[in-house]
């Protein structure tokens, strides 16, 4: 599926947003007049005059001649395609048949609901969203399928623990000690500062209709019974947009890490506090990348939609442009500067989201009975209660066990014939009619059957009818999906639209898409024949220091110019050795084989072994020993042409080489120049086109040679070494752009020969009607 995002063209994923409709029967069309015909395929006028007003009423060049023309022609190259996959029998395949049964079900979504039932919960929540509530619990947990004693049990104990806080026992004292919410050990049942829609709904609405001071009498959700204290009640802080600059600082990083984090983020609050450019130093350090390039803005956010620790913080800035000191959170550190304190968003603004969350909420389960009390008496639901009772009054323990089977309780009802008015009890027999479709028992049977668990102490004959009343409601629901497409159009018309759609990318993929990527041989001599297409402009192999003083410039440039610069950041220990001898210790050897790895992964570093001696052994024990190290670490796969040895004449008062390592790496120079301020310098090494810097973009055109800039606070050196003349790309450096060049090349080629086997005949009479402008 992402190439087909990748790749796509444009003509193609414009049809896809836009919808489509299936390609109609020759039969049934014929008796409507054509827009186009495709071959002997028409497409009706009414489908393309249908699709044209959807998509395109609100341009401003609706209903001109031009804005017509161009939308039928990029139509009809849609319908041949989706043409040329009905011929081949894509349509047919078990793969096609499911996905689109896979888009069925989401599109049947908004039709499975109750709109007036949706408009009033979406209404209720605005209209709560304007308070917050703090509020505490004490729980008692009860299952939500519990049999009826055990629920009795849970609410008697509940109403003994109000007893005790309305007779006087402290709230959070009582949580503490008989709450069954784990954390109310810590925090006395407290939940904070809550607004609509953060809770489960039966305990927003009680917490919402208890006023202030006072404890509700219990409420029931699906964790069980909550007795409810409302601490405070305040308007809504309403939504708040921050931008923030962060440093990243997991838990879990090394300690080094994490203090050059913690360093890094001070330094940048202290020059924020001498007012320096705040856009400037997000764009240049912030390590959020999907903030950094505007600015570190923020979605705006309310009361408990952030981590606690950044929101309280966000929320104490008080005027736009305040800045906060640095706040941890689990992902780094944090400086938030205050953008704007929104109020709450009119409810014409809000409808959308708030019916989205309705529609995943608890609360939706008010929408759901009604839906289903809705379709019980549209689809004519009528039950045989004697034959449910029978069934009901029959189960036992074998259900409660996860030991049902349908044809021993089968048994259980006599067969042959019946008295007068004794109910029939059969395999066949219906349970319960639905538009006159008959639901027999051998089908709820099996049902119970799959949907068994092991309930030790429940009743029988309740789970029987809670697995009854499941039944019934998902025979409903499973009826009414199924008639979706007689009882409403615009459903069965969406589905068609999806089906093309499904077919279109079929197709695309095969003869576009796919074969654009894995068509080796056709995609080189696409791009040789169009390689004016691909060229470089002018550009530059450069290196960019850029200094935050010029001291530390001219110390960069200094260091750079060695070619290799000492790591000092997790340096290897001294190779210790026996007395006397060049054997190394183990120790050493557990510390050689790490620093093998390294020398094997990264390219850019070189070590240099110095042996020595201490007193009393020979000096040319040195050299065997700066040997022995060079034989182990070649012997664990490090490159020896990248380790050198020497030896000290002077002992020492161990017997150890010591180990240097060196690196070509840039960014080791940088560590080591930013290691009292995280921020003193950057390095840059490649080649640079117009636009990629504003610094190089200033000197580009000089030649080869060193250049001072300074700009925005800081002080640059731009190092050119060569310029790099205008001249073709490889393929392997335009591979996207290419790729996706031939597939437009491709589709087009494609197209040319559909419309050679499906000719395409316009009816230009019927296109003039769509003509208004």
């Amino acid at each position: 599926m992402p190439k087909r995002i990748l790749y796509a063209s444009l003509g193609a994923s414009a049809l896809l947003a836009i919808g489509c409709q299936s390609t109609k029967s020759t039969t049934s069309a014929a008796k409507q007049p054509a827009v186009v015909t495709l071959g002997k395929q028409i497409v009706p006028a009414s489908e393309f005059a249908y699709v044209y007003r959807k998509n395109n009423a609100t341009a401003p060049d609706y209903g001109t001649r031009a804005n017509v023309t161009e939308y039928l022609d990029l139509y009809t190259n849609f319908k041949l395609k989706v043409l040329e996959a009905e011929q081949r029998g894509l349509d047919t395949t078990q793969a096609f048949q499911r996905e689109l049964d896979g888009y069925k079900q989401q599109l049947a979504q908004p039709y499975l609901t109750e709109k007036s039932v949706t408009d009033q919960l979406v209404q209720e929540a605005y209209d709560r969203l304007s308070k917050e509530i703090s509020a505490s619990h004490i729980l008692v947990r009860v299952a939500p399928d519990a049999a009826p004693q055990d629920t009795l049990a849970a609410y008697q104990k509940a109403l003994a623990l109000l007893q005790r806080v309305t007779s006087g026992e402290d709230f959070n004292q009582v949580a503490r000690q008989a709450s069954e919410d784990p954390s109310a050990r810590d925090n006395g049942g407290q939940l904070g500062y809550f607004t609509a829609m953060q809770m489960v709904y039966p305990f927003e609405n009680v917490a919402y209709k208890t006023k202030a001071g006072e404890v509700s009498a219990p409420v029931r959700t699906r964790f069980g019974y909550h007795v409810i204290k409302v601490n405070d009640v305040r308007p809504a802080q309403g939504e708040i947009k921050v931008a923030h600059l962060m440093i990243r600082a997991t838990p879990g990083m090394p300690k080094a890490d994490s203090v050059t984090a913690k360093k890094k983020v001070d330094e940048l609050y202290s020059r924020l506090r001498r007012r320096e450019d705040w856009d400037k130093l997000v764009t240049q350090f912030s390590e959020d990348a999907g903030s950094a390039a505007n600015g570190g803005e923020l979605p705006a956010f309310g009361t408990g939609r952030m981590i606690p620790s950044f929101e309280e913080v966000a929320f104490k800035l008080q005027k736009p442009g305040d800045i906060s000191a640095p706040v941890q959170t689990p992902y780094g550190w944090h400086i938030i500067k205050l953008i704007e304190k929104q109020p709450v968003p009119t409810f014409e603004a809000m409808a959308p989201t708030l019916k989205s969350k309705v529609a995943k909420d608890s609360r939706s389960e008010l929408n759901r009975a009604a839906f289903l009390k809705r379709i019980r008496q549209e689809n004519q639901f009528a039950e045989m209660p004697p034959v449910r009772d029978a069934i009901l009054a029959q189960a036992d323990t074998a259900l409660v066990n996860g030991r049902f089977k349908s044809e021993t309780f089968l048994s259980k009802f006599p067969s042959g014939k019946r008295k007068k008015g004794e109910t029939t009890v059969s395999a066949d027999a219906p349970l319960f009619t639905v538009k006159g479709k008959a639901y027999p028992i051998k089908d709820f049977l099996a049902y119970v059957q799959q949907s068994q668990r092991p309930r030790a102490g429940a009743d029988p004959r309740f789970v029987m009818q809670q697995l009854y009343d499941q039944y019934v409601d998902q025979s409903l629901t499973e009826f009414e999906k199924a008639n979706l497409d007689t009882k409403y159009e615009d459903y069965r018309m969406l589905v068609k639209e999806y089906r093309d759609g499904i077919l279109l990318f079929q197709l695309m993929d095969e003869k576009v898409w796919s074969k654009a990527l894995t068509d080796t041989v056709g995609l080189q001599q696409f791009f040789t024949a169009n390689q004016a297409n691909y060229q470089w402009g002018p550009r530059v192999q450069a290196t960019m220091i850029n200094a935050a003083s010029p001291a530390l410039l001219t110390q960069a440039q200094k260091q750079l110019a060695t070619g290799r610069f000492e790591v000092t950041r997790n340096t290897p220990a001294p190779v210790a050795f026996r007395a006397s001898q060049s054997t190394i210790l183990p120790p050493s050897q557990t510390n050689l084989d790490r620093l093998a790895a390294s020398l094997a992964s990264d390219t850019t570093l070189s070590l240099t072994v110095t042996g020595r001696v201490k007193r009393g052994e020979p000096v040319a024990l040195a050299q065997r020993r700066a040997a022995a190290v060079v034989a182990y670490l070649t012997g664990k796969g490090a490159p020896a042409s990248r380790i050198s040895t020497k030896t000290a004449t002077k002992p020492v008062a161990a017997a150890t080489a010591l180990l240097a390592l060196t690196s070509t790496s840039t960014a080791v120079l940088e560590e080591s120049l930013n290691a009292s301020n995280p921020l003193a310098v950057q390095i840059v090494e490649q080649s640079f086109q117009k636009g990629d810097s504003k610094v190089v973009d200033e000197v580009m055109d000089r030649g080869p040679g060193t250049y001072s800039v300074q700009k925005d606070g800081r002080f640059y050196a731009i190092i050119i070494e060569k310029a790099l003349p205008a001249g073709p790309k490889t393929l392997s450096e335009t591979r996207g752009q290419a790729t996706s060049d031939y597939q437009n090349f491709l589709e087009k080629q494609w197209l040319g020969q559909l419309r050679t086997q499906y000719p395409v005949q316009v009816n230009q009479a019927e296109v003039d009607k769509l003509i208004t402008k």
